[in-house]
């Protein structure tokens, strides 16, 4: 009896050792069935109709490689204009201020200068003497012809009238430089008073006078701007220089502000490194842009090689920690007889950016870009979820 006791014992312990382990196995197995892919990221209906989900798909363009260089809006140096009085002279009436447009002939300043006076009397002056130095000269060569006049008296009437022609060119001159018209001076209209006008269309960049200074020959009265030649003035280091070539694009916008990118084209790259070991490049303006002015800064982007390469549309590619991923739409499922939408998030790495894509590279070389359905829009809102899903510990 004993012994039956103690062989039923062991039989039991048997079952309940069997019996322990098959339910372990079966936990197991049970929790390998609800195992989650963490890149997997699903929405319910209601989470995808209010996130506005667009697809699209990952494609082939050429896009060029970048250098990021700073600069400047600049016009040519012919286009800078400063305004001088070549003899001097009180300012009586200006009502020009930076900024202002001006046309080409109008009216900048106007400069008063007793000394005016008499370089226009000298003038015509000369002209009176004119004729009779010139009868005279005629006369005393046909003398000397006759050998009747002496060649002294021949020689002194011919340098006479030759020294008062110069001088009639030379005052005339003056007149013209000064800004008289030499033929109003003919009609013996005198004044004291001269106008300047401007010799181009542009704009005033400074005014360094005022009603009633005097301004001598070396002061600059105003300086102007002739914008219809704007282009970017960039500063590019030595070591990038061989990149750049003629003709290659440029794409600029104001420093410090969001405005779109503008298009311009190297037109000249400078020939001497300054002290900084900069070079300057030069880039002609590809449209006009009547809301640049000389000297704002702007931010540059020269494209010094392209290729073509796999990209997506810059919104498609997110960033969480330091990685880079898109996102594909795997389908829709039934869900406890709700619709889901299962989509996948793929790591890349990022390349250069043009014209608002993204060049990416698929770290997963078993991935073919045929079969992503990307996700053009609404990826960080895809990415926002699985950051959330993962922080809590939950499903994505």
């Amino acid at each position: 009896m004993k012994k039956y006791i103690i062989k039923s014992l062991y039989t039991l312990a048997a079952i309940i050792l069997i019996t322990s382990c098959n339910s372990k196995v079966d936990s197991i197995e049970i929790q390998g069935d609800h195992k989650e892919d963490e890149s997997r990221v699903e929405l319910s209906q209601a989470q995808f109709e209010v996130t506005g989900i667009e697809l699209g798909k990952l494609e082939y363009r050429t896009i060029g490689s970048e250098l990021m260089v700073n600069g400047m809006i600049d016009v040519p140096p012919q286009n800078n204009i400063s305004i001088t009085m070549p003899y001097g002279g009180f300012v009586k009436n200006t009502t020009l201020l930076p900024g202002d447009a001006v046309k080409k002939g109008q009216l900048l300043v106007t400069i008063e200068n007793p000394d005016f006076i008499q370089f226009q009397q000298d003038y015509l002056e000369s002209l009176a003497n004119s004729s009779f130095l010139k009868a005279e000269y005629e006369r005393q060569e046909k003398l000397y012809g006759e050998q009747v006049a002496s060649g002294k008296s021949f020689e002194q009437s011919k340098s006479n009238y030759l020294v008062n022609e110069a001088r009639i060119n030379t005052s005339k001159a003056k007149l013209t430089m000064i800004g008289f018209d030499p033929k109003q001076v003919e009609t013996g209209e005198i004044m004291s008073v001269v106008n300047i006008y401007s010799p181009v269309s542009g704009a005033v960049l400074d005014v360094y006078t005022n009603i009633g200074k005097y301004v001598s020959p070396q002061d600059v009265i105003m300086d102007l701007t002739n914008s219809d030649d704007l282009h970017v003035e960039l500063s590019v280091y030595e070591n990038d220089i061989p990149k750049i070539k003629k003709g290659q694009r440029i794409k600029f916008n104001i420093a410090n502000t969001n405005e779109e990118w503008r298009e311009a084209h190297v037109f000249l790259v400078g020939k001497g490194v300054r002290e900084d070991r900069s070079v300057t490049v030069h880039g002609h303006l590809d449209s006009k842009n009547t809301d640049l002015l000389p000297g704002m800064y702007v931010t540059a982007k020269i494209e010094t090689a392209s290729e073509e390469v796999l990209v997506a549309p810059d919104d498609a590619v997110v960033r969480f920690g330091e990685k880079h991923f898109i996102f594909s739409y795997l389908g829709q499922r039934d869900d406890d007889g709700e619709p889901a939408y299962d989509y996948e998030m793929i790591e890349v790495e990022m390349g250069n950016k043009e014209d608002g894509y993204t060049q990416v590279t698929l770290l997963d070389s078993g991935l073919s870009y045929q079969d992503i359905k990307l996700v053009t829009k609404g990826a960080f809102t895809l990415l926002s979820k699985a950051k959330n899903s993962e922080e809590e510990g939950g499903h994505h």
